[in-house]
């Protein structure tokens, strides 16, 4: 297996490699003619072609308002009328699935980064993730976190600040850190 593919797939996986360093590079090139854009990126062709050459998938109505940070953005999937504001960040060594009609606020954070729990393991450089899935009609709220491997259900609302732990069930309001469930919708 590639470095890429064990990255993919969720195994432990070498960040230096130099095939994911390339990758890495790329991305941060198409980023920072993205980052550049002051207007609206979905009435600018060819902003919004930037953007899909740097997600896996775009759906229709992207709107996305820069700076906007990932690692690949390959591993990124976006559903139609995505909205991403200011500041957002994905880690995507992981896939990320984001459904349709999702909003997020300000500074999101989705990590699907992780670090072996073995001391040995960290200091060999060795890396893992885990992909997050945005199900449809979801809104997280600004300056929430999104930690590896949880699932957002549809039609729930992260609250701002929020630290999502563990999976979210659909059709409910979570808060906290660790965030739990607030209430149904």
């Amino acid at each position: 297996m590639t470095e890429y593919e064990k990255m993919i797939s969720g195994q432990l996986y070498n960040a230096l490699d130099t095939e994911l360093v390339k990758m890495r590079h790329e991305a941060r090139q198409l980023l920072t003619k993205i980052n550049q854009n002051l207007g609206d990126i979905r009435e600018n062709q060819q902003d919004y072609s930037l953007c899909t050459s740097l997600f896996g998938k775009v759906g229709k109505n992207l709107w996305l308002q820069p700076p906007f940070y990932c690692d690949y953005g390959r591993n990124i999937t976006l559903g139609d009328n995505v909205y991403f504001n200011f500041n957002c960040v994905i880690l995507d060594v992981a896939p990320v699935k984001i459904g349709s009609n999702v909003m997020m606020g300000p500074n999101v954070q989705i990590y699907t980064a992780s670090h072996p729990l073995n001391a040995m393991e960290r200091a060999a450089g060795l890396e893992l993730g885990k992909k997050i899935n945005i199900e449809d009609h979801v809104w997280l709220g600004g300056s929430c976190v999104l930690c590896p491997g949880v699932t957002i259900g549809a039609g729930s609302i992260i609250a701002a600040g929020a630290v999502v732990t563990k999976d979210i069930p659909p059709g409910v309001i979570a808060g906290g850190n660790p965030a739990k469930v607030i209430r149904a919708l």
